[in-house]
């Protein structure tokens, strides 16, 4: 089996993001409303993480799909470019390549207009083990909008991934209304999930709990080692069978919001691969997770790694 140089690999969402620059409102029927230049970037849980751990300094191959067309080439020109290994990257025959126009507007949370494309058509057949086999830390996510990936796949994967040495974490995106259906997808899984990162909002959808501790509590009765339940504003909790952890977010002057959770995943996979304590991993995380929000797009800011280190010594 031939293994990859990465030490991480993210496998999961693809997408070719449109940034329209924040706007004081919508326009009009019919109205015309000048912004400065769009922001057209590679995107998707698997290539944001991806994009985070390398400016974090990690080797990272991406495994995922997109189409036979222009925003395909796109996609993998633009991850090459930022020093990404492509070589999981496949192409679908049946559908385009996925597509997100984000319409930000200035003291409303943001608008997504999406078309799936070839996320709908991966499976576990492009879950390339030759890939998975050679790293430290396999990472999944967008699971749940994956609708050709089944629970047997993915969990099978992640036994492979775990066989191999590797630690592994899943990332979901839950649909609204799916509480049942969509634990019930993840309970095959979740035994061979070493770490598993919810948003507030998807861990209250997947468990029907309001509190996040009760969340978590239910989360780890699934058989996942630990979960990080991310709040946004209200900071992040913790849980494992050995502790539980309450951190307040940093203070940062929020541009956008797009892909601080998929950059706080990097932070914390990098803590996990330094062997740091969970106390300090979850600092980091919540420090890169938050520089993601001071820039238009999902990574422009997100921090290099003396960049987190020394925003952590000043907070």
């Amino acid at each position: 089996m031939t293994s990859t140089s990465s030490q991480v690999v993210c496998a999961g969402i693809l997408v070719a993001d449109i940034f329209v620059p924040p706007m004081p409102r919508l326009p009009q029927a019919g109205e015309l409303q000048a912004t400065d230049d769009f922001l057209i970037d590679s995107g998707g849980c698997a290539a944001n993480t991806a994009t985070s751990l390398v400016k974090l300094g990690v080797p990272t191959t991406v495994i995922g799909k997109v189409g036979a067309d222009n925003f395909g080439d796109f996609i993998e020109n633009d991850l090459r470019s930022k020093g990404i290994n492509t070589a999981g990257i496949v192409r679908s025959n049946t559908y385009g390549t996925s597509k997100t126009v984000i319409l930000p507007v200035i003291g409303e949370d943001r608008r997504y207009i999406h078309t799936f494309g070839a996320n709908a058509d991966f499976s576990g057949a492009d879950l390339n083990r030759e890939l998975i086999a050679g790293a430290k830390f396999f990472y999944l996510g967008g699971y749940l909008v994956l609708p050709g990936l089944q629970p047997q796949d993915l969990s099978e994967t992640l036994q492979f991934a775990r066989q191999q040495g590797a630690q592994t974490m899943l990332d979901v995106v839950v649909p609204a209304d799916s509480g049942d259906s969509s634990f019930k997808a993840l309970e095959m899984a979740l035994p061979y999930v070493d770490v598993f990162t919810p948003n507030d909002g998807e861990a209250r959808t997947l468990t029907g709990e309001t509190d996040p501790e009760r969340q978590a509590k239910r989360l780890l009765d699934a058989g996942c080692g630990t979960v990080v339940i991310t709040m946004g504003e209200h900071g992040s909790l913790l849980m494992n069978k050995s502790e539980t952890l309450h951190l307040p977010s940093f203070p940062v002057k929020v541009v956008d919001g797009s892909g601080a959770g998929d950059a706080f995943a990097a932070g914390f996979i990098v803590g996990l691969l330094e062997g740091w304590s969970m106390t300090e991993t979850l600092r980091f995380a919540s420090a890169v997770g938050g520089s993601a929000c001071t820039r238009l797009g999902c990574t422009p800011g997100v921090f290099t790694r003396p960049e987190a280190l020394a925003y952590l010594q000043a907070h």
